[in-house]
Order: C-alpha cells, then structure tokens, then sequence
C-alpha cells in the first residue's frame, strides 16, 4: 500500500498536504510503506498520528532516525495539534527535543524492568534540571548517586592533552548513483573529537567509509590507509554465542586490561547482560556493546556513527562521558556522527559541517572549531541554542521569541560561554 493511500485511509482532518509539506514526505507519497528508510517510516508514522482527530496523541520517541532539522520540524508539527479539546504525551530521550517539544515534564526512575515510578509534572526546565540532577525536591528523594553535567572542561582538565601527532586527508569525492559527495582536503591531531554535523543523507555515512577504506573515492589515489574501528550505524547480530564470548574473541587484550574496564566497560553497564545470547539484546543493549567493541580496538582512529540510537537520556550522557574520556586517555582521534545536539556539543573539540542538498550533492568542510562549526550549521537551519546556568546544557530557543530574533539578529546562533 503507498504512502498517500494509507494516509487517506486514515484522514479525518484537513492537514494532509500541510503534513506532507512540513514533514518532507511529497517525494515519498507514490512508495510503498515497506520500502521507507527508518527516517521516512518515522516522518510517515508521525503524519498517521497527526491526520486523526483524538482527544490524546501519544508520540513514543518521535526523534528517532531523524536529523537535528528533522527533530525540531517534527516538534513543531506535534505543537501545532494541540488545542483547547485535546493534549499531546510524548516519550523523548533527546533533551533538546524534549525541552522544544513540551509544556510540562514528568520524569520516570526506578530499576529497569523492574518497578517505575512517575513524577508529578514540572515545568519544562525545572522537570529536565531534577532529571539530570537526580534528586526530586518535592519529594526529598534521590534516585541516581551522581548529577549529569554538560561542562565543557571537566574532562579535559584531567588529563594532558596530547596533540602531538597530525594527521591529513586530502580533496576527494565520492560519486554513488545521482549523489556525489565533495570532501574538501583537512586534518585532525590526537586527544581530539571531530563530530559531524548535517542532514540526513548529505553523505557523512559515506565520508566515515572513505575515512575507513571501506569504500574508495572517485580518485584511486586518494584513497585512506588508516587504522581504523568503525561503528555502523545500523547493529545487525549474527554472532551465535553471548556477550562474554564475543568481546573475548573480538577485543581480548581490552577485555582484561583493568584500566579499560573500569574506563569503559564498568560505565556502560555490561555486566547484567554479559552472559545473555548477543541475539537476543534489545536495541540499547545492542549499542552499547557496539561502542564497547569500537572502542576496544588497539587503532588510531574510531569512526562512531550514530552512538545515541536507542540509548536513553541517562545512557547518551554516560556514553559520551565513556567515548571523550577513553578518547582522551588513549590519546587518539575519533569521527562522530550524531544527532542528538546536546551528545554532539558535549563530545565536540572541532566539527565538520555537511552543506548541500540531501540525496543529490554536497560539501564536507574542513574540520573547524566548535563555536564557529555550530553557528554556521545553525545558521543553515534557522535554529538559536542558549546555554543553561546550572548544567551548562544546550537548550533550543522557541522559535521568534525574545532571545531567538535577539541572537539571530547578533549572528550568535550558538552560545559557548558558561
């Protein structure tokens, strides 16, 4: 069944091509539902909610598979439902979605799969501030041992930065059917995290696989020889065995080393699932010994792409914690592509911007500082971020409120100070 017919199928209110619109889905409508990719389904799955009337719709993790443009269009889409007969819940575990999404905040902790608990509701920044502080003051009650913090430095100031050894890659370009990728020539050093940044399907999959090797580029001679570990972006397990087994036979000298344990392992939170069948983990469960085995390789380079999918909130900080420390330590480079923004600004030291066209042409720039990468990608996107004054995390500006035509009237789209 194609898309528009089984949008008409459904349709009792008359927002289908405003739907379509705003949601990119006009190039789609002629295919067939099986034939979408995950950000496609995702787009078509929030346009079958939003063209029913209901007294409540419910959205579970409506970011997923979407770009940060994507993300923040689709927020604006499920705003636009609400009117004075009806209301919206949503799940969300990108905090700047959440915070650009929502009028009121409950947060859920508990013991996973165990027992959960709901909180009254808060507003907005006090609901995301106890969540990441992990004590309820209304209740007097703490439910997590430490508080998240998005500092920029309180990583870096632990250890020597080492960022003796550079590294260069040339010009190249990469043409795959009707796509054709330009990377302009540019160079990365150790200790250091470069994040990509763009829409979906401006090529930056494709520029981690040039950087790896797994592809060559137009020109023979431009290809890498790097020694890289990469993560893909999508997980798929064929391994017939469990947890234990696989990073014995993958990353065995990492595996008993007791500094990557305690740096890694220990963090992303393992150990209940070591002797689980590798078949049978859940989406996160996955991901998180994906990154694990990545960052297990004895190479120069890690290729990450995508390391937030299917974490949640708590585990996204933890692991961008676990990704810049051991990054650091082990005074390498890594390539991160990442979506969700507060991830990205807190593991950046310098990023990539990928400009163009989706799906027909673009341009990777040169790796450049993080104030000037994000102001420029932000730009591109209509999108002001501040910074909070308790835990320094970015949060999205409403779109032509005071601070929003403030800072875009400064050329100031993203805020470093803290």
């Amino acid at each position: 069944m194609s898309v528009s017919d089984m949008l008409d199928s459904k349709l009792e209110l008359d927002n289908k091509q405003r739907l379509c619109d705003e949601l990119e889905l006009n190039h789609v409508l002629d295919r067939d539902v099986s034939q979408l990719s995950g950000g496609e389904l995702q787009r078509f799955a929030i346009a079958m909610s939003c063209i029913q009337k209901a007294d409540v719709y419910m959205f579970d993790e409506p970011s997923s598979y979407l770009d940060v443009k994507q993300r923040l269009k689709a927020a604006e889409v499920i705003r636009s439902l609400l009117s004075p007969s009806c209301y919206v819940i949503a799940v969300e575990h990108d905090l700047s979605v959440l915070d650009y999404l929502s009028d009121f905040i409950c947060c859920l902790y508990g013991k996973p799969s165990m027992y959960g608990v709901v909180t009254m509701p808060y507003s907005v920044r006090e609901g995301i501030n106890i969540f990441l502080d992990g004590f309820i003051p209304t209740e007097n009650l703490r439910f997590r041992e430490e508080s998240l913090s998005f500092k920029m430095m309180e990583t870096a100031e632990e250890f020597v930065v080492d960022k003796t050894g550079h590294y260069q890659y040339p010009a190249m370009t990469k043409t795959m059917g009707n796509f054709k990728l330009t990377v302009e020539a540019g160079s990365f050093t150790n200790s250091e995290i470069v994040v990509m940044l763009g829409e979906n399907g401006t090529g930056k999959t494709t520029f981690v696989r040039l950087l790896a090797g797994v592809i060559s580029p137009d020109i023979e001679s431009d290809k890498m020889e790097l020694s890289v570990s990469l993560k893909p972006q999508t997980i798929s397990p064929k391994f017939p065995g469990t947890v234990r087994m696989l990073l014995l036979k993958q990353i065995k000298g990492a595996f008993m080393h007791p500094q990557f344990q305690s740096d890694v392992l220990k963090p992303m939170n393992l150990d209940n699932i070591m002797d689980q069948e590798v078949k049978t983990l859940s989406g996160g469960e996955l991901q998180r010994v994906a990154i694990v085995l990545a960052l297990g390789k004895p190479v120069s380079v890690y290729l990450l792409d995508e390391p937030s999918s299917f974490l949640d909130s708590e585990q996204r900080i933890i692991a961008s914690k676990v990704i810049k420390r051991f990054i650091l330590h082990a005074k390498k480079t890594a390539f991160v592509i990442e979506h969700d923004f507060i991830m990205a600004t807190y593991l950046a030291d310098r990023v990539i911007v990928f400009e163009g066209q989706p799906a027909i042409s673009a341009t990777a720039t040169p790796p450049q500082s993080l104030l000037s990468g994000m102001n420029r990608f932000l730009a591109s996107l209509q999108i002001t971020f501040r910074r909070d004054p308790t835990n320094f995390r970015p949060r999205v500006n409403k779109l032509n409120s005071i601070k929003d035509r403030e800072q875009k009237a400064m050329g100031n789209y993203f805020f470093l100070e803290e």
